[in-house]
């Protein structure tokens, strides 16, 4: 669907984005992250048209966009930060007119506004000015002229900016159920967002792709095994006796307890390796009952700090 090679886009003497390869496949939805400054909004700009590289090529559907720009543009939908919507329009009247602009037959304008602002929920403020609209409303408002156009690919940056909890999380469903039947590109600060939409991430530093994965994977390639964190009803000498005889256990790091009484560690094992059912089958045999036993992951703001802190160190 989309494939990115060895992209570059230089301003003077400054590289917003530094030899970026990347490929999405139709139907995933992707979270692009990075620092400001990083060239995220630059790749953005380049992915729909709006700005050309200075070296390397995008390719969506296999045509080169600065070889075939308008049969490309046709099936991008576009919802920037700031969603360039006319205030002292009804929203109906804006997308009207930005139907026009997407060149729809006037026969089918009416049934397609009528279709997205189902969609996006604005069936009810359709009559209303945009400029008397809450933020949410107008957010959904900018959603639904990224999709006038009934766009196979939607690229979304900051869709929840200065939303609520309420309307971040409404979004938040709406872009899932977009995501069923569209490749969504998804750029957004708030990681816990990324995190319950994506299954899968890029993150950019310095205009160099420095990941491409699912967070799950990325967790464990940063973690470097696989950890599991557990409390017990036992002492230090207890737990370390019965698994000692564990070769699938690598380590034992004992951490404080904030329970009285109770011992707690993090066993680590190599990646991918399970090791929760020997740990069980080991502390049961010796009769350490086990209180809490759960999977230590990094969350994607872990991951996301370590690689861009990384990147900077190395610099």
């Amino acid at each position: 669907m989309i494939e990115v090679t060895n992209l570059v886009r230089r301003y003077g003497p400054h590289i917003a984005v530094n030899n970026a390869s990347f490929k999405i496949d139709k139907g995933e939805i992707v979270g692009f992250l990075g620092p400001n400054g990083a060239g995220k909004s630059t790749t953005m700009n380049i992915l729909t048209g709006y700005l050309s590289s200075t070296e390397g090529t995008v390719k969506i559907n296999g045509m080169d966009i600065l070889e075939h720009p308008m049969e490309i543009k046709k099936n991008i939908g576009y919802l920037p930060e700031s969603p360039p919507l006319y205030m002292d329009m009804t929203v109906n009247e804006y997308l009207s007119f930005t139907g026009e602009i997407k060149k729809i037959p006037k026969s089918e304008t009416s049934d397609r506004i009528n279709k997205i602002m189902n969609i996006v929920g604005i069936d009810d403020v359709s009559k209303r000015l945009i400029k008397n609209l809450s933020k949410g409303y107008k957010q959904r408002v900018g959603l639904a002229q990224a999709m006038i156009g009934d766009p196979e690919i939607l690229i979304m940056d900051e869709p929840t900016a200065g939303l609520d909890p309420k309307q971040i999380l409404e979004i938040r469903d709406l872009i899932k159920e977009l995501g069923k039947d569209r490749t969504i590109i998804l750029s957004s600060h708030i990681l816990p967002e990324v995190s319950a939409v994506c299954k899968r991430v890029l993150i950019i530093n310095h205009g160099i792709i420095v990941a491409d994965d699912t967070p799950e994977n990325l967790a464990k390639r940063l973690l470097g095994g696989s950890h599991i964190q557990l409390r017990v009803d036992g002492s230090e000498a207890e737990v370390s006796k019965a698994l000692s005889k564990l070769a699938s256990v690598q380590k034992l790091d004992f951490q404080e307890s904030h329970e009285a009484g109770t011992v707690e560690f993090i066993a680590e094992a190599e990646s991918d390796i399970d090791i929760r059912r020997d740990l069980f089958k080991a502390l049961a045999s010796a009769n350490i009952p086990i209180l809490m036993m759960r999977s230590l992951d990094m969350s994607l703001e872990d991951i996301f700090l370590d690689l861009t802190t990384k990147e900077e160190a190395a610099e």
